[in-house]
């Protein structure tokens, strides 16, 4: 694998809309090379016989199942609210017109 060249970061930083040094160019031509080059490994290493895998460890659903549980009746729903209309929550005309 050949190593990522200056030119090469300042055209992906001029892609990125990135203002970049001419300091940090050098930084990170030698960052990205050795980011190549460990990838470059692992594809190395995972060969076919390795299948692919999100988790290392299997996932199990740790949540309980659904119970259905009696909901509050009108009264108590509306017990709290600051106005009540025919059994309904009343709330601010925010249209300006009648529906």
């Amino acid at each position: 694998m050949s190593a990522i060249t200056r030119d090469e970061v300042a055209h992906l930083a001029r892609l990125s809309r990135l203002a970049l040094h001419e300091d940090e160019l050098d930084q990170l031509a030698a960052q990205l090379d050795e980011i190549i080059s460990a990838v470059a490994k692992v594809q190395e290493v995972a060969q076919g016989d390795i299948p692919p895998t999100s988790h290392a460890l299997p996932l199990t659903n740790v949540y309980r199942p659904d119970e259905s549980l009696p909901g509050l009746s009108p009264d108590q729903a509306l017990a709290g609210a600051p106005a009540v209309e025919e059994q309904r929550f009343r709330v601010p005309q925010i249209l300006g017109e009648e529906q």
